[in-house]
């Protein structure tokens, strides 16, 4: 943004959060431009009438509205109250360090948000709904809103305290401009982030192809797991009082994470094990999501509970073995694996896991899989850390924009 110049004057807003502002900017509670919870169903809604239900949990800052749930009204959540339109702005008033703020498109015209949202509709001739938009999505405003929030373990804002907030806005010819450069902008950078994105699915697309086509046309024998494997059991004896750093999985193959904690008195009874790197670990809970993975070099010396059993490849490489619990047919191992005859989910039974034949892969196969592995680990840090950098550059980007601290009148969108 360093091309980009300031407003020839600025004054003092007053605000905090704002600092300072250009001269011909105005400020004013959000209240004066925006309406609030303008629309709701009534409570006498037919219980057989279908509705669109968003709940907080659909709704992120970087991605937006993600989900929607079909359901008969008599079937959703009492929540599912409030009522938007094109142009709206939704923020949820509670659990507000989640960033749930969206705004409203045509697709999304009719939908049914919950009442932990507020939704903000814009005042005609007092803000350009676009630029309400940006203004609402930008990082000082979220801040502020999540300042204003009371309440430790569950922060939550109340509605009237939202719109009492204090912003500013330039006139309606320039809020357009705004809004149309930010529009080109991050569109811009949203399709960057999106080729990144494609460039690791192409890697995973390719590794899941070439096991599946081992697996059903190679020309190795089928063997039981249990013959190509190692259980691994290093166990480590902590005492109460121990620091030491726990391992978990995130379910649907979103990796592991890392728990610092200290033994207390009430876990003395449990068993840990050592991990190293290169071991395969799999979530005794969530195995049947996907949660496996494998441990890299920083996870060495960490532990898990004995709800995490670990293994490694004895006659098969193990960068194979987590490739096959990407694939579809890992999934079904590890389903049949982690299933009851009713089919209710429950722990995954390492044994019957192990006990399940595979296709013996040829070594030539699980070289190119070990390599492909290692490409996709190394891009998977370096594509990570370009995404991010990209994000925060569009924040700052949207966030200069609306407050003034850069000047877009000179620019074309």
């Amino acid at each position: 943004m360093s091309h980009y110049k300031a407003y020839p004057e600025y004054k003092e807003s007053g605000v905090k959060w704002i600092g300072s502002v250009p001269e011909h900017w105005d400020l004013k509670p959000l209240k004066i431009i925006v309406s609030h919870n303008d629309d709701a169903l009534p409570d006498y809604t037919n219980p057989e009438d279908l509705i669109r239900y968003v709940d907080i949990s659909s709704v992120s800052y970087h991605e937006g509205i993600s989900k929607i749930e079909e359901m008969p009204f008599g079937d959703a959540p009492s929540r599912a109250r409030r009522k938007a339109k094109s142009g709206d702005v939704i923020l949820s008033t509670v659990r507000t360090y989640l960033k749930a703020v969206a705004s409203v498109g045509d697709e999304f015209e009719g939908c049914i948000f919950s009442t932990g949202f507020a939704v903000l509709r814009p005042r005609p001739v007092k803000i350009e709904p676009r630029f309400l938009k940006w203004l609402v999505l930008n990082d000082l405003f979220i801040q502020a809103v999540e300042a204003h929030s009371e309440g430790l373990s569950y922060p939550a804002i109340n509605p009237p305290t939202l719109v009492s907030l204090k912003t500013v806005i330039p006139g309606l010819d320039e809020q357009s401009k705004i809004a149309n450069i930010l529009e080109t902008e991050t569109i811009r950078i949203d399709t960057l982030i999106r080729k990144k994105n494609r460039f690791l699915e192409l890697i995973k697309e390719k590794i899941l192809a070439l096991v599946m086509n081992e697996q059903i046309q190679g020309s190795g024998e089928f063997d039981r797991l249990k013959r190509m494997t190692d259980v691994v059991s290093r166990p480590a004896t902590i005492v109460d009082g121990d620091e030491y750093v726990a391992l978990g999985l995130y379910n649907r193959g979103r990796g592991l994470f890392h728990k610092p904690a200290t033994l207390g008195k009430d876990m003395g009874d449990s068993s840990f094990f050592y991990v190293e790197e290169g071991d395969l670990i799999l979530s005794g809970q969530f195995a049947w999501e996907g949660a496996v993975t494998m441990a890299t070099e920083k996870e060495t010396g960490c532990v898990v509970s004995h709800r995490y059993p670990v293994i490694r490849g004895k006659s098969i490489a193990t960068e194979y073995l987590l490739a096959l619990f990407m694939t579809n047919f890992g999934d079904f191992l590890l389903n049949e694996s982690s299933r009851g005859a009713a089919g209710r989910n429950r722990p995954l039974n390492i044994n019957l896991l192990l006990n399940e034949k595979i296709r013996i892969p040829a070594p030539e196969v699980q070289s190119e899989v070990k390599r492909l592995m290692y490409l996709k680990a190394q891009a998977d840090i370096k594509v990570k850390k370009s995404i991010a950098l990209l994000k925060e550059r569009r924040s700052a980007f949207i966030t200069a924009a609306v407050t003034g601290q850069i000047d877009l009148r000179g620019e074309s969108a």
